[in-house]
């Protein structure tokens, strides 16, 4: 069942992180004050929570209660391990396939992703803990459930993913219109994480300078690109072709 998926006013958000609620983004707005919103930033920062400042329209628009300046979306879902996860998946009697997504914001190309991501067998997806898309409302009717069905952990940085990827005898593929290659000239046969990039920045250059391949979609009218969604779902089923 999906639980409640917000929680409103600065207090009840601090209490709520330290009895280890699962807090995804905190919405706080813009120009307040005081001794107890200097506590919420406090912990904010030691916790590593993603949050942004807003006009007050939109947490208006966020809860019809008293927000007293502060509403964070609560995940619904409950965060795995990295080390747990890809240790889980080499034991299994599966070829490993990851998914790492580097700071996707948009909540609908999220849940897209996941649905798909589930479809094909995707062992795990791997998320930055800030500046990506929250796990809310939206990306679970989007992704049609699948958000409940795989197993998706949060790293400080994607590099973290990458490295710890490699080191784990896993090749790591970034998806980019910048590569040499087409998709369907690398192998996904093999142990694999494929890492798809935001919306309008793509994959980071910090991150493409150490990752083991990489390769593109041709494209073949006057759009440049596809939507990540969609470019996700090509790379994925081009993965499950390479098993079959």
């Amino acid at each position: 069942m999906e639980k409640e998926t917000t929680i409103f006013g600065i207090r009840a958000i601090i209490e709520a992180i330290k009895s280890g609620e699962t807090i995804d983004k905190v919405f706080i707005q813009k120009g307040l004050r005081g001794e107890l919103f200097q506590e919420l930033e406090f912990i904010l920062r030691n916790e590593g929570i993603n949050s942004s400042y807003v006009p007050i329209e939109k947490l208006n628009r966020l809860t019809k209660g008293n927000h007293q300046g502060a509403v964070a979306q609560i995940s619904p879902i409950e965060f795995h391990d990295i080390d747990e996860m890809v240790l889980n998946v080499i034991e299994s009697d599966k070829t490993p396939l990851f998914l790492l997504l580097d700071q996707l914001s948009d909540v609908r190309n999220f849940g897209a992703i996941v649905r798909t991501a589930e479809c094909t067998g995707v062992s795990g997806i791997i998320i930055q803990k800030k500046g990506g898309a929250p796990v809310n409302g939206h990306t679970i009717k989007t992704s049609a459930g699948a958000i409940f069905k795989i197993p998706i952990c949060k790293v400080d940085h994607i590099k973290d993913a990458v490295f710890h990827m490699q080191s784990s005898g896993i090749k790591v593929i970034a998806a980019t219109e910048k590569a040499n290659d087409f998709l369907y000239d690398v192998s996904f046969a093999e142990p694999c994480a494929i890492i798809m990039g935001s919306e309008d920045r793509g994959i980071n250059p910090s991150v493409l300078k150490i990752v083991d391949a990489q390769a593109k979609l041709p494209i073949l009218g006057e759009i440049e690109s596809l939507n990540v969604s969609v470019a996700c779902g090509a790379f994925l089923y081009e993965a499950v072709r390479q098993r079959q």
